[in-house]
């Protein structure tokens, strides 16, 4: 079964690098020569009005390797451009002076230039290693060196015995495998050149996280307040009444006691039923701000909890040496609770997984499930548990094709703390 799914993951990886490579480059060139000549139109006016258009397809084009990235790779690489300001129409001044003074129009006119070589490379690269590999292992070496009598394969060059003949299959089996071990990666590399050239630079970058901190923190802040007002409904409507309703209860059982003792047991009687009821939904209301099992246990024994209360089988793989900050441990909690309740709700999934680990100064957690698939990172069930992870600088990676499966991918930036022995694993 490992087998075939590492032949099936370096053929796609191969397939997709050779789309990307070879068919990118004479479209790169088509749209460098495009931007090139309306910019020079500008001299005669033409430019106002072509330079943008053309503009507007260069980075239309440089969005789709931005989403082949993300989807294939899983390297992300956020859009730099400036936002266009008012006024800016197509063929004005100001719409030319917007794409000109925008330094990312100038990287992507590099993209298209240093792209196309470099995607060739690449994208030729990943086939003809799998096609030599399979020469060798199929027999066709042997098959080209007895119709010319001159030929060789791999360090057995020429063939001429039949040591010489039994070492090529062997050969051609390292190199196929080879070639579909290398698959991944050179899809990784042209994602990661891509990354260099159509993500933000330093400076951009550190405006983007300024501006997106800026707005999760709003995000935070009003999540905070109506967060604040459902406890409050919560203590007034439930809790509250119930302990003004044992109040009274006890109080006329005092005045009952020595008058019409059995009324005044009555009255004990429902306010104690009443102390439980309300003791029952101040720990549900506790449990919502910040579940107990979390504090005691932290997020490996909160995650798996929450596993065995769902409807269906939750896997829960955990590899953590330590435990995050208090805040992050409950943003990470209550959003793994979320995307599994969306799981349960909308997925028609039999069954679910989750895995947490600490990486390079980060926390990874996958949520995935083997539903009907079509989630939407726009649906506010995912909006909701990006913007939990958002006001701790964290993303949301959503993978769902019709059809499923579903993934989710968290990431998280944290420092761990308080070291334990080993890594577990269960399911739930």
């Amino acid at each position: 079964m490992r087998v075939k799914a590492f032949v099936r993951s370096g053929v796609t990886a191969i397939g997709r690098v050779a789309l990307l490579g070879l068919l990118s480059p004479p479209v790169k060139l088509a749209l460098l020569v495009l931007s090139v000549v309306s910019l020079a139109l500008t001299a005669v006016g033409l430019g106002l009005v072509l330079a943008p258009l053309v503009a507007m397809l260069v980075r239309a084009y440089a969005d789709l390797h931005r989403r082949a990235a993300r989807s294939w790779s899983w390297v992300d690489i956020p859009r730099p451009y400036r936002p266009l300001p008012d006024g800016a129409h197509v063929g004005t001044p100001r719409r030319w002076l917007w794409l000109v003074r925008d330094p990312a129009t100038w990287r992507d006119l590099l993209w298209l230039l240093a792209g196309a070589p470099t995607g060739l490379l690449l994208g030729v690269a990943g086939p003809v290693l799998l096609g030599y590999g399979l020469e060798g292992l199929l027999g066709v070496a042997l098959v080209i060196d007895a119709v010319t009598g001159r030929y060789g394969y791999g360090v057995t060059w020429p063939i001429e015995d039949a040591l010489d003949v039994l070492s090529v299959p062997p050969q051609g089996a390292l190199v196929t495998a080879g070639a579909l071990y290398a698959g991944p990666w050179l899809l990784w590399v042209l994602a990661q050149f891509d990354r260099a050239l159509l993500g933000p630079t330093r400076g951009a970058a550190l405006a983007q996280r300024v501006d997106r901190l800026t707005e999760t923190r709003t995000q935070v802040v009003d999540a905070q307040a109506a967060e604040l007002r459902r406890i409050e409904r919560d203590l007034h409507d439930g809790a509250q009444a119930r302990i003004v309703s044992l109040g009274m209860s006890l109080g006329m059982a005092e005045d009952l006691v020595t008058r019409d003792p059995a009324a005044a047991q009555a009255l004990i009687a429902e306010a104690r039923q009443a102390s439980g009821l309300a003791l029952a939904e101040l720990r549900h209301l506790v449990r919502g701000i910040h579940p107990p099992v979390l504090a005691e246990r932290g997020l490996d024994g909160g995650v798996r909890a929450l596993a065995l209360t769902l409807p269906i089988p939750v896997t829960v793989d955990v590899d953590l040496p330590g435990r995050p900050d208090a805040p992050v441990e409950s943003a990470a909690y209550f959003a793994v609770a979320e995307a599994l309740t969306n799981v349960v709700k909308h997925a028609r999934a039999s069954t679910a997984w989750v895995s947490l680990t600490h990486l390079g100064g980060a926390l990874y957690i996958t949520v995935g499930d083997d539903g009907v698939g079509g989630a939407s990172p726009g649906g506010s069930g995912l909006t909701g548990v990006a913007r939990r992870l958002g006001a701790f600088d964290g993303t949301l990676h959503v993978d769902s094709p019709a059809g499923g499966p579903t993934v989710l991918t968290m990431e998280l930036p944290c420092v761990l703390s308080s070291p334990r022995t080993s890594p577990s694993s269960a399911t739930g």
